[in-house]
């Protein structure tokens, strides 16, 4: 396994996902409260959850668009309670400024420091987390966002997007991410050499084919990177 670069998932990747998910949408809600009472009352943030799966529901072609879901969201909210739309970027800059709060996990820092010294790495997301914003842009080569590109893993396309923007063939590329079906079976199929990033010791299920290689955290990965990486 010759391998020249890597590909990054984010969200339980690098960090948890739900707690910062969570507190972007408590943050929403708190100024939802202060600066419009009437949306807050209708759309609590049960109810603003029910209503962003329901727009995700209504719209499959924005499935790759996180952003675009959750502005879409916050239209119908504040349209719902007669307030102008004139409020949702600023409802949508609240929400987004706490999503990107996130915490990392322990191992994620050293991890990057000694992975992107070795080798160029690109991120490789379907969320909508602002690597600039959360401070660890300077670790990548490149960033690819489902929105960004206009289709979500596990397509192919965007595997190999990827792969061009790093100038490699698929398989001189290792993909690591949590997700079996999204990450690991996407990047089989488009040619990439795989990593199961397994935290949580789940069982591998998947009969047809197993990753190349399954992790417990990212320490590990800079260890057989050191040892193995061209």
């Amino acid at each position: 396994m010759r391998i020249l670069a890597l590909s990054l998932d984010l969200d339980d990747t690098l960090w948890p996902v739900e707690p910062a998910i969570q507190l972007a949408e408590r943050s929403l809600d708190e100024w939802l409260r202060s600066r419009h009472a009437t949306v807050a009352a209708r759309w609590p943030i049960a109810a603003m959850r029910e209503l962003r799966e329901a727009v995700a529901a209504e719209r499959p072609d924005l499935a790759h668009d996180f952003t675009a879901q959750r502005l879409l969201t916050l239209e119908r909210a504040f349209a719902s309670c007669g307030v102008g739309g004139e409020h949702v970027d600023e409802a949508f800059d609240v929400y987004y400024d706490a999503r990107n709060r996130v915490e990392c996990y322990a191992d994620t820092l050293p991890a990057l420091g000694a992975l992107s010294a070795r080798l160029p790495l690109v991120s490789l997301s379907n969320g909508n987390a602002d690597l600039e914003r959360i401070g660890l842009r300077g670790h990548f080569a490149h960033c690819l966002s489902a929105r960004e590109f206009g289709a979500a893993k596990p397509h192919a396309s965007i595997f190999h997007e990827a792969c061009a923007r790093l100038g490699l063939a698929p398989e001189n590329v290792l993909h690591v991410g949590d997700d079996p079906a999204l990450d690991v079976a996407g990047a089989h199929s488009a040619g990439l050499r795989t990593a199961w990033l397994n935290r949580h010791a789940a069982t591998w299920n998947d009969t047809a084919f197993e990753p190349d290689l399954e992790l417990r955290d990212l320490g590990e990965l800079a260890r057989w990177v050191e040892r193995h990486a061209a």
